[in-house]
């Protein structure tokens, strides 16, 4: 496996370096407190036990002299306990003590001293360590009494190897499981950073790599991966409402240049005024087009979200019935009516009440066939399961299921509609509308005719 320097630079890596850092300093101080309290405690418990010996052998020589304490040296000396002794004159002397000699450590002053020490164990001489404190008495006399710490020593010894491969082996397999990290962290990086660039390159259907992991780096990238979703799918809205401009104001622009060809060449002035009013007509379709376009877009985008603000819903119902009504009533149909109060939600009042005109308008003029010639709108408001629904139902042809999800696009109008006066943007103007307050157009069959119902949030005022 080839080492990769950029493992080197990622956060994971350094992050894992510190972790590492912190536990190395952990487990050393853990180790070095278990040291202190084993091997160094025994260490401390043998100097003082040597140091009380050396006082009360000292103490017994100056009451009982040099005889005094020869039995208690000799005695002491023949056990089997590990201790070190010896009784030396102004010469170096042995006088009494398992020592042969004064070790060549000892030095003028008294003191502690270590030193090795043979032991004759069978036929053999084993060298161990010793540890002794060392003191003059009167008549120039020394004493020496110690301790065989052989054991103690290779404890401390174990303990010590144990210390510094227990550091070495977390230093190794921290280091070796933050590069396996870093390594991993930074192929998926590198995964993501391809595909951005794939998207960059122009391929807005690439997306971002999900293992299904669940850590942050899959939510990362379904994040991001839902996000591409909205920006491809306002791309492919762009291009086709950038086709069907094109194609639904070619027909009228081409119509109106005709007109005025017409009007120029009859040289006459009726002709004229005829061709400059429905040149204002055909402009003012155009305008009704474009200032739609406008509207979706700003609702799409947000744009109009500052506006919103907290209102009761059955305001705008009742507003909107009570400017329809008339025209219900002159084509010989209903428009009834039924809102409860309470119907607070967080608005923009102008579009949610150009959203509800919308549909009563599209019931109006789509609501009739040849068997109910005459339109018969119902609007109501109410609280559906926590939401405010605001219903418009007509007894109309309907919208066939399979066609309910595309008439929402830009510029669709369906065959049995393309005899009424429309531009096919109604309907998405609602449904960007009710995206911009985070609600939902519904599109459902009325048996006969079909029911539109705008789902609103519920806002709660607070108190």
């Amino acid at each position: 496996m080839q080492f990769n320097p950029k493992i080197l630079k990622t956060s994971t890596f350094r992050l894992a370096a510190i972790y590492l850092l912190v536990f190395a300093i952990s487990v050393g101080s853990i180790l070095a407190y278990v040291f202190w309290n084993t091997a160094g405690l025994l260490e401390r418990q043998t100097d003082a036990t040597i140091r009380a010996e050396v006082q009360a052998l000292a103490d017994q020589y100056r009451l009982l002299g040099l005889r005094g304490i020869v039995d208690t040296v000799q005695r002491r000396s023949a056990e089997r306990g590990g201790g070190v002794y010896l009784i030396a004159d102004a010469n170096g002397k042995r006088v009494v003590g398992n020592l042969e000699s004064v070790p060549p450590q000892v030095i003028d002053e008294t003191g502690w001293i270590d030193f090795p020490l043979d032991i004759q164990i069978g036929q053999n001489k084993q060298r161990r360590s010793a540890r002794a404190f060392h003191t003059d008495l009167k008549d120039n006399y020394e004493l020496i009494v110690g301790r065989d710490v052989q054991e103690l020593r290779q404890f401390g010894d174990i303990i010590r190897r144990t210390l510094y491969w227990a550091l070495g082996i977390a230093l190794v397999l921290g280091l070796g499981g933050g590069l396996l990290t870093s390594r991993n962290f930074l192929r998926r990086v590198d995964a993501i950073t391809d595909a951005s660039r794939a998207i960059m390159g122009g391929n807005l259907s690439s997306r971002m790599p999900v293992l299904g992991t669940g850590d942050e780096l899959d939510k990362l990238s379904r994040s991001l991966n839902e996000m591409l979703d909205q920006i491809e799918r306002l791309m492919t809205g762009m291009k086709e409402v950038s086709s069907n401009v094109a194609h639904d104001l070619k027909t009228p622009l081409t119509r109106l240049r005709a007109r005025v060809e017409s009007a120029l060449r009859s040289n006459s002035k009726t002709e004229y005024r005829a061709a400059l009013d429905k040149t204002i007509e055909e402009s003012d379709r155009l305008l009704q087009t474009f200032n739609a376009l406008l509207s979706i877009a700003r609702a799409e985008s947000g744009q109009s979200r500052e506006m919103l603000q907290a209102i009761d819903a059955q305001e705008i119902v009742e507003g909107v019935a009570e400017l329809y009504e008339p025209i219900a009533e002159e084509e010989g149909g209903t428009l009834d009516v039924k809102a409860v109060a309470g119907l607070n939600v967080l608005a923009d009042r102008q579009l949610l009440s150009q959203a509800l005109s919308n549909l009563v308008d599209n019931a109006l003029k789509y609501g009739v066939t040849g068997e109910n010639p005459k339109p018969h709108i119902e609007i109501e408001g109410k609280l559906e399961e926590g939401n405010v629904v605001i219903l418009v139902a007509d007894k109309g042809a309907g919208i066939p299921a399979e066609d309910r999800a595309r008439v929402l696009d830009r510029f669709v109008r369906l065959d049995s509609s393309r005899s009424k006066p429309g531009n096919g943007l109604g309907l998405s103007l609602v449904a960007g509308v009710m995206k911009l307050h985070g609600g939902a157009l519904l599109l459902e069959d009325n048996a006969p005719g079909l029911r539109a119902k705008l789902v609103l949030p519920l806002h709660q005022s607070q108190s």
